[in-house]
């Protein structure tokens, strides 16, 4: 699809500054872009591209002063960065812009599916399901019985979700997410051997989710485990069951949370993060990348790092301690000299 700078100047309520009827059809970074390419400039550290840059339009901020000349149409906005992220936002919704029902696929005759649906080949849609208008679901997905989805929701490409859950409107799941495989319940018996715990619960993702590729959410044991408004979930998240996640906290791959914690809302996590199991994270906390978190966290808007975590400060603290530890090993063996000297 084509847009002239003046198209795109419209949408971003931006000025033109050379040919206002210069076409794109891509978008590129300015360092690599090539005739036809729509790029941006945000960042002063690349403004020398500008000036050799193959890019047809370039979007940049209304304070920028040319150093000399430039090849592209320019469109000027009051903050470039921005601007872009609206252009990528339209330029995935039209690049994901599906529509219709794919066959085969199955959709069980007591299923409601709303209008303006997309459903995919090789989908199944079980029985008691009920789907919102204008969702999207890719090829392969499985939607087992009696789950609730709202509008505008996007199943991408093998997403299962179990029976009993519910997802909320304008929720993305990526490929290969599992929403509501069992909890890790199993109660040891006499014999050295394990009985498995049903799990009856069901996983709720409320409004404005997004859960990453191959994340899994367990279901409860009973209850529910709830991801909260706002929640994003990056890829290859672990989820234990009767986990409660406050709204608009974002949480990075790798991390495991263990069973029946509860985390605030607004909390930031980073990657390869682990949670114990039944605690609880107050508000706003950040949990530094690969920390261990084995207790509750009362203390609001804190950040914390470490395994076992501790305050950030203290952690970094400590691990100035350790780079010296080899310096401090060898004043204590010249001073264990010194002191047998001394002894003689």
């Amino acid at each position: 699809m084509q847009f002239t700078a003046q198209d795109i100047s419209f949408l971003l309520n931006g000025t033109v500054e050379g040919n206002p009827q210069a076409i794109v059809d891509q978008l590129a970074k300015i360092e690599e872009a090539s005739a036809g390419s729509l790029s941006f400039l945000a960042n002063p550290k690349y403004e020398q591209y500008l000036y050799t840059t193959g890019a047809s339009i370039v979007i940049v901020n209304n304070d920028l002063v040319l150093a000399e000349p430039v090849k592209a149409t320019l469109i000027r906005v009051e903050n470039a960065y921005s601007a872009f992220s609206v252009l990528l936002e339209q330029y995935n919704t039209i690049k994901l812009n599906k529509t219709g029902i794919e066959q085969p696929n199955f959709v069980h005759p007591s299923a409601q599916v709303g209008d303006d649906c997309y459903i995919g080949a090789f989908a199944y849609i079980g029985p008691g399901v009920k789907v919102g208008k204008g969702c999207k679901i890719y090829p392969h997905t499985y939607i087992a019985d009696n789950v609730t989805i709202g509008d505008n929701v996007t199943l991408f490409p093998g997403v299962k979700v179990y029976f009993d859950c519910v997802i909320g409107n304008n929720v993305i799941v990526h490929s290969g997410a599992i929403i509501g495989s069992d909890g890790f319940g199993f109660a040891p018996k006499p014999d050295g051997t394990y009985s498995k715990i049903s799990q009856i619960g069901n996983v709720i993702l409320e409004e404005d989710v997004e859960v990453g590729a191959n994340t899994t959410i367990d279901r409860a044991t009973m209850g529910s485990t709830i991801i909260r408004k706002g929640v994003k979930l990056d890829n290859l998240i672990q989820v234990a069951h009767n986990v409660e996640i406050g709204a608009n906290t974002v949480v990075a791959a790798q991390t495991g949370i263990s069973g029946s914690t509860k985390i605030g809302e607004n909390c930031i996590i980073g990657g390869q993060v682990g949670l114990v199991g039944h605690i609880s994270i107050a508000k706003g906390s950040q949990i530094q990348a690969q920390s261990g978190v084995s207790r509750t966290i009362t203390e609001e808007g804190k950040r914390w790092a470490g395994a076992p975590a501790v305050s950030y400060l203290g952690n970094q603290r400590s691990q100035i301690i350790i780079t010296r530890l080899p310096d401090l090993e060898k004043r204590i063996i010249e001073l264990e000299k010194i002191i047998a000297e001394f002894k003689k």
